[in-house]
């Protein structure tokens, strides 16, 4: 069966060949597409071209003309950018978009950058980002739903608002005015350069924290977790910043590597030996429990010593002190070398046997603290043995609400000791003079064996750049404990990129067990508790929250503080509140943290908010946005994706996952898009103090001294973006900008040779038909198809970076190097009316529109320049309103490849064998054994010897004579070389390889003065075809 399946095939070839002669390729045959080698243009046997003419004949050559600049530089690259905006639409590109009637909707939720500065490299390495894939989603015929917004409140602005003034003396209203006001001053800043990088959104209709209907929208959210138990108070420890006098939460820390802590091994003698132990050993009157803390200043807080219950322990004796130490076994070595002497083993016991021990507190006379056991101890680093302060520690708060212990807070929101401490310690910083105290008191009592400087990793308030303690206080917690297994859950159907991101945001997620919600500063969204004046009980319920969240939406969250206590609290609020009349409240002075606040925002821009049905108004508090019902009630309220930098792992990602599953059991996203920071050119943090910051209004617009920092307008910043590895740190400086210009300058080059062929030529009215083209224009049609599947591909994986490379691989390799070199002849020489010259016009019209649909989402000025000087459209359209790549699927023939990279591997052989010299002054005589690959051959010139069929074209020689066997009298000046092409057909059922053998001898031919090719029998004529073309131009 399969021999008679290739004798069928076999006889389908021999009549196909004739078929391709005829520019028809055969519809049953298939291939394995082999590699063809380019022809550099610099390469050993460049095609001569006709650019200059010669005399009278230089008028009849048809040399590319267009009035599209090669490059722009300076001043006129910023001006033709805002001239192209203001031209093709830029600004009403968005809503023209969200007015056409299409099913399909893409969903890009801004992470709102925070308003708290000028624009830097990092909101254009996030924002362009973000345009291209919308820009891309759009060309595709998507709908785009993308609403810019801006995080407002927190501390950051409120430090820069106010300055060196600080908060006092200042009323919560005026600081709030000052930081609004700072707040909308950056948001202008940047709303204005975002729109002059090009990126497509409707900038008057944007979404702020600070709006009251977004804040209302907030309160509803924070009522309903509130209402499922989901938000509560308590009194726990939480990191507190006494530089910004605040609780904060894990996403505003920032790790200092080499922060120095003074570290000190403290004993606590054993006052009550552990009841299974007591008769274990005389000596236990001697016996002390060593401990290593890095924070001495929380040993006046102590209330206990934790052990591993299964972990061995062991009573050691030094040479040094009288003293036994109570150690785990497997710290003895390590505990030798850190104290400089030898310890040696008295007993050994587990950890389990040590409960009910108890020990004296090592700085305060009479106090005894038990010993517990935990799961939270490690045998790492220390003693085995954990000082366990519950009000200054996370895990020492867990352990102390399981056995009870007293949680008590020596620390005021100064960071200083409270009377609580004693007198000894009261008022002073903890960090400094107190763990000074602590330490000269531990002495005293003899309970500090040694005391060392410690470098370790230690969290570091990100606003203030000041180290934080923990310190227990009365806050407003998320459970996140018990929304942890369901976010982890929904995650698994939420696709990262990268991969590798996934895990970072799990392991963040498994850290979290609670999150503190409340802040103590004045500008942001107040939580709505009132406390009753007597007892502090707060008062908060579906009741309060809407009547709060009603004023909120029509007076801002101002009216917080404007308004009496009676409008807050009405009569009628308290009544449906069943609160007394007579009891007194006061308004509470948290505000909800920044977190929580961006952390709603898919409630605000995803999906309408369902107000309460026992709230007083029905009103959507979505109604200030441009589209309140952005996405229809049938649709998936979550967007697409979200875009952001790593460190939005542990912020923004996480707290819009777990607002989103309390809610509605779901992640407010399908995918997540995890990009790195922006860094100088050497790797390193940019610094204004160092000098390495690049302001990207600088590399738009140019600096004070052009020389050295030159204008280079938007889309090289946006190459910057897009051809950068984003996954990793994105470096930038002035190599990697001059690189991108350079590049940009190449491409426009390349378009440049285009438009210039292209010059009066219409694709709508002289369009040749596919199958009636030379097969190189076929050829360039499969490979641009194969191109547009590829970089389509890319910008669909968030690879914009592969869709350049992509970009650059097509121009350098299939256009310049390869076809752009072969058609040169064709294109300038043959007539202007030519089904040759047409063919070759209509692919490089497909190649132009390809090329410059593919870059727009990335270079959406430049694309939108060559469309204006583009062919086949009329004027006043532009090419973002005009659609994606329009590849066909018929150019992609069974067998053109194999017919083309054939040749083209003959060719490769003919080059090879003459390095260095022109490829135009050589005769050729190409022999093939009977069989496919000679049919192929064949179809390319039908007569057996030719200076103008396909198959010169190809070979870029003077002449070609194809034969079956090799002349044995061959001159004796002949240069010869020989291959193999393997055809792969029927996918694989049939596959032959054929042999081939090149004859290269100088031409007999003379150069013809128009075309300056080797084609003329006399010196100074005209071949047959410049003759026949010269003669229409007399």
């Amino acid at each position: 069966m399969l021999l008679c399946r290739a004798v069928t095939i076999c006889q389908n070839v021999a009549r196909w060949g004739q078929g391709f002669r005829r520019g028809v390729l055969h519809p049953g045959l298939s291939y394995n597409p082999s590699h063809c080698q380019s022809v550099s243009s610099s390469g050993s046997s460049p095609q001569p071209s006709a650019a200059q003419g010669e005399g009278k004949y230089r008028d009849s050559v048809l040399l590319p003309r267009t009035d599209f600049p090669m490059k722009l530089t300076g001043q006129k690259i910023v001006d033709r950018e805002l001239e192209i905006q203001r031209l093709c639409g830029f600004s009403e590109l968005y809503s023209w978009q969200r007015e056409r009637k299409i099913k399909k909707e893409y969903c890009l939720h801004d992470g709102p950058p925070y308003a708290n500065g000028d624009p830097h490299v990092g909101h254009a390495l996030n924002k362009i980002l973000k345009d291209i894939r919308n820009r891309f989603e759009m060309l595709r015929g998507r709908q785009v739903h993308y609403i810019p917004g801006w995080d407002c409140h927190g501390l950051p602005i409120e430090m820069k608002a106010l300055g060196e003034l600080g908060t006092s003396g200042l009323t919560p209203l005026q600081i709030r005015q000052k930081a609004r006001e700072y707040a909308e001053g950056a948001i202008s800043r940047q709303r204005a350069a975002f729109q002059r990088w090009g990126v497509m959104a409707d900038w008057d209709q944007c979404y702020y924290t600070f709006d009251g209907q977004y804040e209302a929208s907030q309160l509803r959210i924070f009522q309903e977790m509130h209402g499922k138990g989901l938000i509560y108070q308590d009194y726990k420890p939480v990191f507190w910043s006494p530089s910004s006098r605040t609780a904060l939460a894990e996403a505003e820390l920032e790790y200092n590597p080499q922060h120095v802590s003074r570290a000190v091994y403290a004993t606590f003698p054993v006052t009550t030996p552990p009841p299974k132990l007591a008769t274990l050993s005389e000596e236990w009157s001697s016996v002390a429990v060593l401990v290593w803390t890095t924070q001495p200043w929380t040993i006046p807080a102590n209330q206990a010593v934790c052990f591993m219950p299964n972990a061995k322990y062991s009573i050691v004796k030094s040479a040094d002190v009288s003293q036994l130490l109570l150690v785990a076994t497997e710290r003895i070595a390590s505990l030798s070398a850190a104290l400089g002497t030898q310890l040696d083993t008295v007993d050994s016991f587990t950890g389990s046997e040590l409960e009910g021990g108890i020990c004296q507190h090592p700085t305060i006379p009479g106090k005894e603290v038990p010993l517990l056991a935990a799961n939270h101890v490690t045998m790492g680093k220390g003693t085995g043995l954990v000082h366990t302060a519950p009000a200054h520690g996370m895990e020492d708060y867990s352990v102390a609400s399981h056995f009870k212990l007293p949680v008590e807070c020596m620390v005021d929101e100064e960071g200083r000791f409270t009377e609580l401490a004693g007198p000894e310690l009261h008022g002073q910083p903890v960090m400094e003079e107190g763990t000074n105290k602590v330490l000269s008191m531990l002495k005293e009592a003899g309970t500090l064996l040694k005391e060392e400087d410690c470098v370790h990793s230690y969290p570091y308030d990100w606003r203030t750049k000041q180290p934080v303690v923990i310190r227990a206080s009365k806050q407003w917690f998320i459970d996140t404990g018990s929304l942890k297994d369901k976010a982890k859950d929904v995650l698994q159907k939420v696709r990262v990129v990268p991969e590798s991101a996934r895990a970072s945001l799990l392991a963040m997620l498994d850290r979290r067990t609670y999150w503190c919600i409340s802040r103590q500063r004045s500008w942001g969204v107040p939580i709505p508790v009132f406390y009753n004046k007597e007892t502090g009980e707060p008062l908060i319920n579906k009741h309060t929250v809407s009547h709060v969240a009603k004023l909120f939406s029509e007076k801002g969250s101002d009216c917080w503080w404007e308004l009496p206590l009676d409008s807050l609290l009405p009569p009628e609020v308290r009544e449906k509140s069943k609160v007394d009349k007579d009891v007194e409240y006061e308004r509470g002075e948290d505000v909800l943290d920044i977190w929580f606040d961006s952390g709603v925002s898919w409630a605000a821009v995803l999906q309408d908010w369902e107000a309460d049905s026992s709230s007083e108004s029905t009103d959507s508090p979505l109604s200030w946005l441009p589209f309140p019902s952005a996405l229809t009630p049938e649709s998936d309220p979550r967007a697409d994706v979200y875009i952001e930098g790593k460190d939005q792992l542990g912020g923004w990602f996480q707290s819009s996952l777990l607002t989103s599953v309390a809610m509605r059991n779901k992640a407010p996203y399908k995918a997540l898009v995890v990009h790195g920071f922006a860094v100088s050119e050497k790797g390193e943090k940019m610094s204004k103090s160092v000098g390495n910051v690049v302001d990207p209004d600088t590399v738009i617009n140019g600096g004070e001294n052009p020389s050295v920092s030159p204008p280079y307008g938007a889309d090289v910043l946006r190459w910057w973006v897009a051809e950068s590895n984003i996954f990793s740190e994105v470096q930038i400086g002035p190599n990697t900008l001059n690189s991108a210009k350079d590049s940009i300058n190449k491409l426009r080059n390349t378009l440049r040779f285009l438009l210039g062929n292209l010059q009066g030529f219409d694709p709508r009215t002289q369009a040749v038909d596919p199958k009636d083209m030379y097969y190189v224009d076929q050829y360039l049609l499969h490979l641009l198809r194969d191109y547009s599947l590829k970089v389509t591909d890319a910008y669909s994986e968030f690879d914009a970076s592969r869709a350049i490379r992509l970009l650059q691989g097509f121009i350098s390799r299939d256009l310049s190097s390869f076809y752009f070199s072969i058609i040169k002849d064709r294109l300038y020489c043959d007539a202007e009316d030519s089904i040759s010259r047409r063919s070759c016009q209509t692919v490089l019209e497909e190649i132009l529109d390809g090329v410059t649909r593919s870059i727009a989402p990335v270079l959406p000025h430049l694309a939108e320049e060559v469309y204006l000087h583009a062919p086949g459209h009329d004027e006043g359209e532009t090419l973002f309103r005009s659609g994606w790549i329009k590849s066909s699927s018929v150019w992609k023939k069974p067998g053109l490849e194999e017919a083309v990279e054939g040749a083209c591997a003959i060719r490769d052989s003919f080059l090879s064998s003459i390095p260095g010299r022109n490829s135009a002054e050589y005769d050729l005589t190409i022999a093939i054994e009977p069989g496919l690959f000679f049919e192929l051959m064949e179809s390319l010139q039908e007569v057996p010897t030719s200076t103008c069929s396909q198959l010169t074209e190809l070979m870029m020689a003077s002449r070609t004579t194809l034969v079956s066997e090799m002349p044995r009298d061959l001159p004796t000046d002949t240069l010869t070389s020989r291959g193999n092409f393997l055809i792969n057909l029927e996918g694989g059922v049939i596959r032959e390889e054929s042999s081939y053998s090149v004859a290269a001898v100088p031409t007999s031919l003379h150069r013809c003065p128009r075309c300056r090719r080797y084609t003329t029998e006399s010196p100074d004529c005209l071949c047959p075809r410049c003759q026949t073309i010269h003669a229409r131009t007399l």
